[in-house]
């Protein structure tokens, strides 16, 4: 069995084994889409293959359209032609479950795979021709959040945006720069309208797209590099929703890449990227999936609703983002990352047996986080909590690792941290001095950066864009001393830019500087700290 049309003629064989398919006329389909594209993504990552094209295949599957949805790579060639383009554009969506059952299904809702290249003359001609259908009605993105920056942490622009606002629309050389030009190319064409969904885990990511895409145009604008009206047509005539996008979807699991090599499947080799990611034919994620998004649709939408979509207006939206990046996920994520490098564990769910971090995050969550939680009416905090703390993490058929959560930690905690501490800061009723296991996590993750794991032992650090800055202030700690640390974590813990606010002032600088000290004494220092404080 391979992953392709050719071997899906035989549809017995593929039921056989309790593969389900595509209930939909795809030839049929892919003709559609050519004509009246509807649909445009850019980032084809294991979120968009688990989820957002799983989501248009259940209405392709209803009859609720007649469309699929044409993907793109940002900035490489390498898994549109290793992954997608030698299977046909489908893709295996293995549903793990907590009692390690699986559910697999042939996503056959991807129409065409291209890289958004300039270099790329075919593909850049045909996103260029597709921006031009007044049939288009969204272009969405999961680039994740670092892919929406274009300026430096000392506000200049990055290098390849400074190029690209020079230049102008014709060749740019910067993701976000190409978009604009696209949607130059829509706006001579006609000016039809468009919506821009960004699917990607960040706060208001709506706004922060359309930042991006605005600051690019007006300075193309303003130096005549585009027409006049350009700016007009972006105010006017785009729309850009903010959304809330959950679904744990890791690196593919040589588990159930045997499991399918059983099945008789040949062709499942896991591709490793350039730029470090780990790819397969098949994409394996949990069965919870969540999808919160502002109904602002410029130029009509699916009915995503049939699929289990929840469409609001923005505050409810971002409402739901707080509940979860603030509250109920993402910070006990980061916590069970950075104890879980530290104490060598390789998957969350083995994390949440250990009593201690099980507890850290119950805590951080229900003691800590739930006291100024937003409430968002359309989905329950304390529900969505108690699934991630009792179904999600611990789930043993997801191979998720704190070491993959651990990367870009430093462009996190303001949101995931922060807001909370800002919150109990604002409160009458709630003393900052009285959380624990917050400024804990963030002692933790200080001590992760040293790069020794509990027992001394060196690890790998995971990629973060600030890890050669942050280590040099860390460069004279020594472990197995009982030294003072204030000069070493000064400077980061004073750190709005990574905090949202300096947590000296506000009275908690000094406690993590007390925890950190704790971890560094020696081996298993760690653990007896978390034993102290949790035990």
């Amino acid at each position: 069995m391979k992953l392709n049309v050719e071997s899906m003629q035989d549809v017995f064989t593929w039921k056989s084994k309790g593969i389900a398919l595509p209930e939909f006329d795809r030839s049929k389909m892919l003709q559609e889409t050519a004509k009246n594209p509807s649909w445009l993504h850019f980032g084809p990552g294991n979120i968009f293959r688990a989820f957002i094209a799983s989501l248009q295949q259940n209405l392709l599957n209803q009859g609720a359209v007649n469309t699929g949805i044409i993907v793109a790579a940002t900035n490489t060639r390498e898994i549109i032609e290793k992954i997608y383009q030698p299977h046909d554009n489908l893709n295996l969506l293995v549903t793990l479950y907590p009692d390690q059952t699986t559910r697999k299904t042939v996503i056959g809702s991807i129409a065409e795979s291209l890289t958004c290249r300039t270099e790329e003359k075919a593909d850049w001609e045909r996103l260029q021709e597709i921006l031009c259908r007044p049939s288009l009605q969204i272009m969405s993105f999961t680039i994740t959040e670092k892919g929406y920056k274009i300026k430096a942490k000392d506000d200049t622009y990055l290098p390849d945006i400074a190029a690209d606002l020079l230049a102008g629309p014709k060749a740019p050389q910067s993701f976000l720069a190409r978009v604009v030009s696209l949607l130059y190319e829509r706006y001579i064409a006609g000016a039809c309208p468009l919506t821009l969904l960004s699917l990607d885990n960040c706060s208001q990511n709506g706004l922060v797209l359309k930042k991006a895409v605005q600051e690019i145009a007006q300075n193309w604008e303003q130096t005549g590099l585009v027409k006049a009206g350009f700016m007009e047509y972006l105010r006017q005539q785009v729309a850009y929703p903010c959304s809330m996008i959950d679904k744990i979807t890791p690196r593919p699991s040589e588990k159930i890449q045997k499991e399918l090599l059983q099945d008789g499947f040949t062709d499942m080799e896991f591709i490793s990227s350039q730029r470090g990611g780990c790819y397969a034919p098949f994409v394996n994620a949990e069965k919870t999936e969540y999808l919160v998004v502002e109904d602002t649709f410029l130029n009509g939408r699916p009915p995503l609703e049939k699929a289990g979509v929840i469409f609001t207006n923005r505050q409810t939206v971002d409402c739901v983002e707080k509940m979860k990046v603030c509250t109920c996920l993402n910070p006990l994520h980061t916590a069970l990352a950075v104890f879980g490098c530290l104490l060598g564990y390789t998957l969350i769910a083995d994390e949440m047996k250990n009593p201690l971090l099980y507890k850290l995050v119950e805590n951080i969550g229900y003691q800590e986080g739930m006291k100024v939680v937003a409430d968002p009416g359309v989905l329950n905090p304390q529900d969505f909590l108690r699934e991630c703390l009792t179904e999600r993490f611990p789930n043993p058929a997801i191979p998720d690792t704190p070491q993959r959560i651990a990367c870009d930690t430093s462009q996190k905690l303001g949101i995931r941290f922060g807001e909370t501490i800002k919150a109990y800061q604002k409160s009458p009723d709630l003393d900052v001095k009285n959380l624990t296991y917050i400024p804990l996590t963030i002692a933790g993750w200080c001590r992760y950066l040293l790069g020794l794991d509990d027992s001394g032992n060196s690890f790998t650090v995971s990629p973060d864009p600030l890890l050669e800055e942050l280590q040099g202030h860390l460069a004279d700690v020594h472990f197995g001393t009982n030294m003072d640390v204030h000069a070493a974590l000064k400077t980061i813990l004073s750190d709005p830019t990574i905090f949202g606010l300096d947590l000296y002032k506000i009275g908690l600088g000094d406690r993590i500087e007390v925890y950190f000290k704790e971890m560094i004494t020696g081996p298993e220092a760690v653990q007896k700290t978390l034993r102290k404080y949790l035990g």
